[in-house]
């Protein structure tokens, strides 16, 4: 008998979940939802979980939860397409990281993302050369959008009639302060021709730099601990 109760649970629950979720989601795709919408999901899954997996908890309860948290939503949404301030209060708002080919390493911190992060979803985005950016933007759903300067619009080396060249390669020499040995054989550099090439640029050691990356050629990108939007 419990388990017809279980399967009946099922179909029944799992159908009003549904319908509430399509209320919740809209067409947007679970990645592109704002927070209080993805935290509504999981207390949705959490109180529809514990329904069916526990015959002894009372049904129509559990039903009347979900349907007070879909209109909860709603209402949610509702007053953040109306206000502003609200909708800054409940979600995340877009935050620059990087203006002209240098990160700001404060709103990066403040975001809570790590420098390795922002990194992927730059190659991701088949960023290796931050300086051909003029910016780069955190979007509320944690996504990355970027915007590039003029002058590095997509076009192509036979467009161009350009030889490509390795030299062109960007690695990372300076982390969060930190000299990055392995790519200096890369870049054929020492530890001392790095220090030359920073001191040039006006900086007494790699504890001032957030990153740093450098071509065979000596083109260097840099981002201080104090950069200023």
């Amino acid at each position: 008998m419990e388990y017809l109760v279980i399967f009946a649970r099922i179909i029944s629950i799992m159908s009003l979940l549904l319908f509430c979720a399509l209320i919740i989601m809209g067409k947007r795709p679970i990645g592109e939802m704002p927070v209080f919408d993805f935290l509504s999901i999981i207390v949705l899954a959490s109180i529809v979980g514990a329904d069916i997996a526990d015959p002894d908890i009372k049904h129509l309860p559990t039903a009347f939860a979900v349907v007070v948290m879909a209109v909860f939503q709603r209402i949610i949404a509702e007053l953040a397409i109306r206000k502003r301030w609200f909708k800054r209060l409940i979600n995340f708002e877009p935050t620059v990281i990087l203006k002209d080919g240098v990160f700001i390493c404060n709103n990066i911190k403040k975001i809570k993302y790590s420098i390795d992060e922002v990194l992927m979803l730059l190659r991701d985005k088949d960023i290796f050369d931050i300086g051909k950016l003029s910016f780069a933007i955190i979007e509320s759903n944690g996504k990355l959008s970027i915007l590039k300067k003029s002058e590095n619009e997509v076009i192509t080396l036979k467009d161009s009639k350009i030889e490509p060249s390795e030299n062109n390669n960007f690695n990372t020499i300076i982390l969060e302060g930190k000299l990055q040995f392995d790519n200096l054989s890369l870049l054929n550099k020492s530890e001392q021709d790095i220090i030359k090439i920073i001191n040039s640029r006006g900086y007494n050691c790699f504890k001032d730099i957030f990153y740093a990356s450098m071509n065979k050629d000596e083109s260097i990108n840099i981002s201080p601990y104090k950069s200023i939007i």
